[in-house]
C-alpha cells in the first residue's frame, strides 16, 4: 500500500523528525546503509532550508519507481523526498545550487549537497509563491543480467501522493509502466480513505503492472475484476503511443485529467461509475494527438475541480514531472486551507535532459 511520511517543519525539532522519517523510508525500500545515510542527509538539509529560507513548510517522503519510461523498472523502489513551501521563493535557482550561495548567515551548501547526493534532483521556485525541491535516493545499481535495456523514451512520469490529515497510508495511488514504445499512466482513488481505500488503489496498481499492454478500456475492465472484493475506486488510464504521437484515455469515476498542448489546456472526460462495483457497459476511449509540447496531468478529487496549473506546469524548460505535480498541489491550497481528502497527482511530460540518458 502507498505508505507516505509527512513531516510539517515549523520549528527546529522537526528537522530530526524529517531525518528519522527518511531513514524509515530508506529501510522500507531495502536501501543499503550508505544510501540510507544519503536519504537522511538530504532530508535534514531540505528541512533545515525550509526553516531558514521559507519560514517552514513540509517534507513528504514516499517510495516510488524511477521515471519508468526512461528506465523501464517500476519495481526498483527509491526514496522520493519532497520539500514544499509557500515561502518567498528563489529568484536565482542556478545560483542557489552553487556552494557558498546563501541569503542567510550560513555556509550555503544545502541545495548543492542535495544535488550531489541525490540520484534524481529537481527544483522549481516562483517568487512570492514558494519552492518545490525534489530528491530521489536509489539503491545501488545491480548488474544487468537480462540483456540490453530498451532505448530511453523522451517522456517521463512522476507524481506526489498526500494522505488526508497526515495519515500513514493514502487511499490514492498511481503507476506508470512502459511496454515497447507505449507508456501507460494510471491513477486510482480508492473510495474513502485509509487502509481499505489504499487496498483498492494498490490492487489497481498491481493490475496495471501485470497488463500494461492492454488498451485503456480493456485495462479498466481488468482492474474492475481485480477490485471486486475491495471498496472500489475511481480510475483514470492514459496510454501514450510515442512512435505514433497518439494519446488514448478512458476514465471512470471522479478521477480527473487534463492535457496541455502549447499554452492551452483540454479537460478529458471520465464516465460515471465505480471500478470494482459499477462499471459502465460501454467504455469509450478518447484519442488525442501528442506533440513535444504536451503535458498530461491525472489527479484524484483531493485536488479542487477548478485547480489552476500554475507556473511549473507552464514552464518550457524541462522540469521533473513530480516537481510539477507537487507545485500543482501546493498552488491549489494554502497553509490555512488544508486538503479535505487524500490527494494524488501524476504527470507525464518531456524528460529533463538528465533523466532520459
Amino acid at each position: 500500500m502507498p505508505r507516505v511520511w509527512e513531516v510539517p517543519v515549523h520549528d527546529s525539532t522537526r528537522v530530526r523528525d524529517a531525518r528519522v522519517a527518511a531513514g524509515a523510508a530508506a529501510r522500507r525500500a531495502g536501501l543499503a546503509e550508505d544510501r540510507t545515510a544519503a536519504a537522511e542527509l538530504v532530508a535534514t538539509e531540505l528541512a533545515t532550508n525550509l526553516l531558514k529560507h521559507a519560514g517552514g513548510g513540509r517534507i513528504l517522503l514516499e517510495l516510488v519507481g524511477p521515471p519508468v519510461p526512461a528506465y523501464g523498472d517500476e519495481r526498483n523502489a527509491r526514496v522520493q523526498i519532497m520539500a514544499v513551501d509557500h515561502g518567498p521563493g528563489i529568484r536565482d535557482t542556478t545560483a542557489a545550487l552553487r556552494d557558498g550561495y546563501s541569503t542567510t548567515a550560513s555556509l550555503g551548501a544545502g541545495l548543492g549537497t542535495c544535488l550531489r547526493t541525490a540520484d534524481d534532483f529537481g527544483l522549481h521556485s516562483t517568487p512570492g509563491r514558494g519552492t518545490v525541491v525534489l530528491a530521489r535516493i536509489a539503491p545501488r545499481p545491480k548488474r544487468d543480467t537480462t540483456g540490453p535495456r530498451p532505448a530511453p523514451l523522451p517522456v517521463c512520469a512522476g507524481g506526489i501522493n498526500i494522505p488526508l490529515a497526515g495519515a500513514e497510508f493514502s487511499g490514492d495511488a498511481w503507476a506508470c509502466v512502459r511496454t515497447a514504445d507505449r507508456v501507460t499512466l494510471m491513477l486510482a482513488d480508492g473510495l474513502g480513505h485509509g487502509p481499505l481505500a489504499a487496498r483498492a488503489s494498490s490492487a489497481a496498481v498491481e493490475t496495471v503492472r501485470c497488463a500494461p499492454h492492454l488498451p485503456p478500456p480493456d485495462l479498466l475492465r481488468r482492474i474492475h475484476g481485480a477490485l471486486r472484493d475491495t471498496r472500489g475506486a475511481a480510475v483514470a488510464v492514459a496510454q501514450l503511443d510515442v512512435t505514433a504521437g497518439k494519446l488514448y484515455f478512458t476514465g471512470v469515476g471522479n478521477a480527473g485529467a487534463r492535457l496541455r498542448r502549447g499554452d492551452s489546456w483540454q479537460g478529458m472526460v471520465s464516465h460515471p461509475g465505480i471500478v470494482g462495483a459499477h462499471l459502465p457497459t460501454h467504455l469509450p476511449q478518447q484519442r488525442l494527438t501528442w506533440t513535444d509540447d504536451c503535458l498530461l496531468v491525472l489527479h484524484s478529487d483531493g485536488l479542487p475541480s477548478r485547480w489552476s496549473p500554475g507556473p511549473a506546469a507552464h514552464d518550457r524548460s524541462p522540469v521533473d514531472p513530480a516537481v510539477i505535480a507537487a507545485a500543482i498541489v501546493r498552488d491549489a491550497g494554502s497553509p490555512a486551507r488544508p486538503v479535505r481528502d487524500d490527494t494524488a497527482v501524476a504527470v507525464l511530460s518531456p524528460c529533463p535532459s538528465d533523466a532520459s540518458s
